[in-house]
């Protein structure tokens, strides 16, 4: 879906403040202001992840706040697997590769349940393997 110039988005699911009340909740994080740092991290980096296009219709399903995080940062020269976004995780915000992995689980998830279902599909097509299992999804891969 696509936001046309002059007319309004659709209301996300949940405001801001339930989405990261999820988000702290799914990752136990022990404060909000810890769910929401967490939070504009993953879909910062998970935003340079994504085209132009998909990037815009998953924020217009956002709350305002996640979908600026989610515009935060430029389109990555070189798209990372599942796993190198998570390493990539790591070594910016100086935690283990197993602490980004839950992070990212956290927040991707909750944008997965928010998520048009088609337009998860297609952002799953578009990125590299290794993502459907942070967005809590199943890997699909075809046999040689």
């Amino acid at each position: 879906m696509r936001t046309q110039p002059g007319r309004r988005r659709n209301a996300p699911a949940l405001s801001y403040d339930q989405l990261l009340e999820r988000i702290r909740y799914d990752g136990a994080y022990p404060t909000r202001e810890r769910a929401e740092q967490v939070t504009r991290t993953v879909l910062a980096a998970l935003g340079s992840q994504l085209a132009g296009d998909t990037r815009a219709e998953l924020a217009a399903q956002l709350p305002v706040e996640a979908a600026r995080a989610l515009h935060s940062e430029a389109p990555a020269a070189q798209p990372l697997t599942g796993w190198g976004f998570v390493q990539d995780l790591a070594a910016r915000t100086g935690v283990t590769p197993a602490v980004a992995r839950w992070n990212t689980g956290a927040v991707l998830s909750t944008v997965a349940c928010l998520a048009d279902p088609d337009l998860l599909g297609r952002i799953l097509d578009e990125l590299p393997s290794g993502y459907a299992l942070l967005f809590g999804r199943a890997e699909l891969v075809q046999a040689a």
